[in-house]
């Protein structure tokens, strides 16, 4: 499990393809630091399993199915990428609770600036759209961020220049391809709300106290 509270840049170093899948091998330095051999780290919000290892850098196996579903796709040799540790019991949970399991790619539509924030706006599968919901949090490229506004077949997020300067986005023009996590949370909520679609006055608040919620 994530935060969703990227930890450093690493950069992508070699992409070695094989028959069944790509050993992916990220340059790096703050999150190898008590990193093991089987440990997870998110890289651009996809969960990947650390194969190998040094004090400069750390490989993992991609799927090709991974790579064709994701925006690892675009990655090249060079490339910047999102990275983040599995989340520690005990420690912070600055962001939100993320799986590193994504839901699907998003395209970025319009980028608009807001005093010192910037206005990103991502065009949407619609399938996705009703997991997302004004202020709840989503993940883009493994980033916790706080929804602005949804509408149709794309979404908003208000991005602070903090962010800006910590991760991806500045490499995200408009037309780019960005990974989307959506709230585990209301993905739970809206599986179990199924059964009660179309009728009326059958989900009370009794009911959903009675199974945990």
């Amino acid at each position: 499990m994530f935060t969703g509270i990227i930890e450093e840049l690493g950069t992508v170093g070699t992409m070695n393809r094989r028959p069944d899948s790509i050993r992916l091998t990220v340059l790096a330095d703050k999150v190898l630091g008590g990193t093991n051999i089987g440990d997870s780290i998110a890289v651009n919000g996809v969960c990947l399993t650390v194969t190998d290892m040094s004090e400069s850098f750390f490989s993992a196996d991609v799927m090709h199915e991974t790579m064709r579903r994701s925006s690892l796709k675009d990655i090249r040799s060079g490339s910047a990428v999102n990275l983040e540790r599995a989340v520690q019991m005990g420690g912070r949970m600055g962001g939100h609770i993320v799986s590193g399991h994504i839901d699907g790619t998003g395209t970025v539509s319009r980028i608009v600036r807001d005093g010192i924030a910037q206005f990103i706006y991502i065009k949407t599968p619609p399938e996705l759209i009703p997991y997302i919901v004004e202020k709840g949090s989503i993940a883009i490229d493994g980033i916790s961020l706080t929804v602005a506004e949804v509408g149709g077949t794309e979404f908003s997020v208000s991005v602070i220049p903090h962010t800006m300067g910590n991760t991806t986005l500045p490499n995200r023009p408009v037309g780019a391809c960005v990974n989307l996590e959506t709230d585990i949370i209301g993905k739970y909520v809206r599986r179990f709300t199924e059964p009660y679609g179309g009728k009326k006055n059958t989900l009370t608040l009794s009911t959903l106290l009675e199974n945990g919620f």
